[in-house]
């Protein structure tokens, strides 16, 4: 099917309906091929195959009308924003301005052209090792990349995907593509070549804006990827590099009239080749960031942001790029891969107030050894990606004097949907529901639990994904009737504080990053003296859960040899939270009578070791 991006926009019928009705739709698929349309920021109302609109009862026709007329309303006050040269600049007495934001149409509204608007123009926005770029600033160089990506081809609609450390050109990129109505797709630069590969594919991305210092291996496999018109290369110093190209460009650019249902992003779930699905998101998505953020946090302008994961994840993009840009405040972005020391010598320079990280990096910061007062400045710290134990509670807020508020969120909602808040953590405990969201615990049979009963926790959240690029059957299993199906089981108690009791499925997070035990086991049987293997989550004796694989050898082969070599192999063909933290020889794995291996059995070795 042809991308309907590339359709003149005037001969594109549309229909802005009802927010959960547009986005669960069995008959659309998020998807190039499916027969019913795509998810481009509207919902088609004609039969793609057939070319005659589709019969609707009366009512709903009349409700349909409705929202097409308050759609164009919106649409018009868009046009009233947008208006003249330069950048928008919306008005306190505009259509759509709450609390000093922009709530409708192009979210860079809300994070750049609102706080020049209002003043805060020369407040500093992000701030990284070698410069700080003010508000002022950073929407005269998302203007300017927008203007790059434009002369590079990119149509509304169309993906752009970024390959960036993080860092000003990362946060210019994306909302530059947001800026022009494109797609902007991060990838995860800790993957390989043939990750960035099928992810490019899988995208259909236009153009690629990486870093020189990471194309390596990819710049071979490009050739391949005929819907990739243009490489944008960044710090590379030619006259056609991403630096140069931006000089060029004017820095004013009205914001791309759109739809708060039309796609802004996606974000990729952790995986291995082919396992990854992307999660698209919309531009209304992006303004639930106020119900964590400033609900929860209570961020505000005068508020510093340090986060140790990177933007290409749900949990630092949320947290560490809209949350702060939307409350005005500023951000510390590192292209460096966070250790102990380089942490904390950044946290004594930059003072934030709230900090957020993983257990894991918790737990290694505990074992630095770091000064009590470290942590002085921050107000708050907070943890997601996988449950935080009270044992890494305990200690953090007997040795810093803070509290860590842990949270749930997804790739799926970006933005947590269960916190602990300030001054009412608890320890163990994931906290209670976010501002904005509802949630449900439900059994097997799709029944709602009572306290104290484990279920799997639901959520209908407003900045939930629509559901997955390409991925029909996943979407229909985790979205449903405007419900997302997170996976994890939780069991609530009277108080309403949810407590984290593992996954629905095999499937595992290690420092925040999805392992799927399939993908672990793959790259094992590879090994010539492996007859069979099997890859569980765990906790370790830190509380912490990693990745431990279980081996048959074949005949032959030898015990401590084969675990090294099998050592080896993990390190060189997975990334590190997939990498089993032991291999244990066994005679043979334990299984059903229907030769379905035993899994809870092999994770009672571990936590019984």
């Amino acid at each position: 099917m042809a991308d309907v991006s590339r359709r003149p926009r005037t001969a594109l019928p549309v229909c802005r309906g009802g927010r959960h009705r547009a986005r669960r739709s069995r008959a659309h698929p998020l998807s190039d091929r499916a027969g019913g349309g795509a998810l481009r920021g509207h919902r088609l109302c004609r039969s793609r195959d057939r070319g005659r609109p589709r019969r609707v009862p009366r009512e709903l026709a009349r409700r349909l009308a409705r929202r097409r007329r308050l759609g164009r309303a919106r649409h018009r006050a868009v046009r009233r924003l947008a208006g003249g040269p330069g950048a928008c600049r919306p008005s306190a007495a505009a259509d759509g301005i709450v609390n000093g934001h922009t709530t409708m149409a192009n979210a860079t509204l809300s994070f750049l052209d609102d706080h020049v608007a209002n003043g805060r123009g020369a407040r500093p926005a992000i701030v990284t090792v070698e410069a700080t770029t003010t508000y002022a600033e950073l929407l005269g160089l998302v203007c300017r990349t927008g203007h790059v990506l434009r002369g590079a081809g990119v149509e509304r609609g169309q993906r752009v995907a970024l390959l960036l450390p993080d860092g000003v050109a990362w946060a210019a990129a994306f909302f530059g593509a947001l800026r022009i109505g494109a797609v902007a797709v991060p990838l995860n630069t800790r993957l390989g070549a043939a990750d960035w590969a099928a992810m490019l594919a899988d995208s259909g991305a236009r153009v690629l804006v990486a870093d020189a210092t990471l194309l390596g291996d990819l710049t071979a496999t490009l050739g391949e990827r005929p819907q990739l018109e243009r490489v944008i290369v960044a710090g590379d110093g030619g006259n056609t590099a991403l630096e140069a190209l931006q000089a060029r460009a004017s820095d004013t650019l009205p914001a791309e009239p759109v739809d708060d249902e039309a796609m802004a992003f996606w974000l990729y779930t952790s995986g291995t080749t082919g396992g990854a699905k992307a999660a698209v998101h919309r531009h209304g998505d992006l303004l639930a960031c106020r119900h964590y953020g400033i609900d929860v946090l209570g961020a505000t302008e005068g508020d510093r942001i340090l986060a140790t994961s990177k933007l290409f994840f749900a949990y630092a993009l949320g947290n560490a790029l809209l949350i702060p840009l939307y409350a005005g405040a500023q951000t510390f972005l590192d292209a460096r891969w966070a250790e102990p020391d380089v942490v904390a010598r950044t946290v004594t320079a930059f003072r934030p107030t709230l900090f957020f990280s993983v257990p894991t990096f918790y737990a290694r910061m505990l074992r630095a050894e770091l000064a009590p007062d470290t942590f002085r400045s921050v107000r708050a710290c907070v943890s997601a990606g996988e449950r935080l134990p009270a044992e890494i509670y305990d200690a953090w807020r007997t040795r810093f004097g803070v509290e860590i508020l842990d949270g749930l969120g997804a790739t799926e909602t970006i933005f947590m949907v269960l916190s602990n808040r300030p001054g009412a953590s608890r320890a163990g405990s994931t906290g209670t529901v976010v501002p904005g969201t509802d949630a449900r615990l439900l059994d097997a049979d799709g029944r709602p639990v009572p306290d104290g009963v484990p279920g799997v926790l639901h959520v209908r959240t407003p900045s939930a994904s629509p559901g997955y690029w390409n991925r029909a059957e996943a979407t229909r299993r985790a979205f449903v009737d405007g419900w997302f199906r997170t996976g994890d089981v939780f069991v609530r108690d009277a108080d309403g504080f949810y407590h984290h009791r593992g996954r629905a499925d095999d499937v595992f997070k290690v420092a925040g990053q999805w392992v799927t035990p399939t993908d672990v086991e793959h790259v094992l049987l590879t090994h010539p003296g492996v007859a069979e293997a099997a890859v569980v989550g765990a906790a370790d004796a830190g509380g912490l859960v990693k990745a431990f694989a279980f081996v048959v050898a074949k005949n032959g082969a030898r015990g401590e040899r084969l675990t090294d070599e099998l050592a080896a192999l993990t390190a060189e063909r997975l990334p590190p939270h997939q990498r089993p933290r032991r291999i244990a020889l066994v005679d043979e794995l334990p299984r059903t009578a229907t030769g379905k291996v035993q899994r809870f059995r092999l994770r009672e070795r571990v936590e019984g070791a």
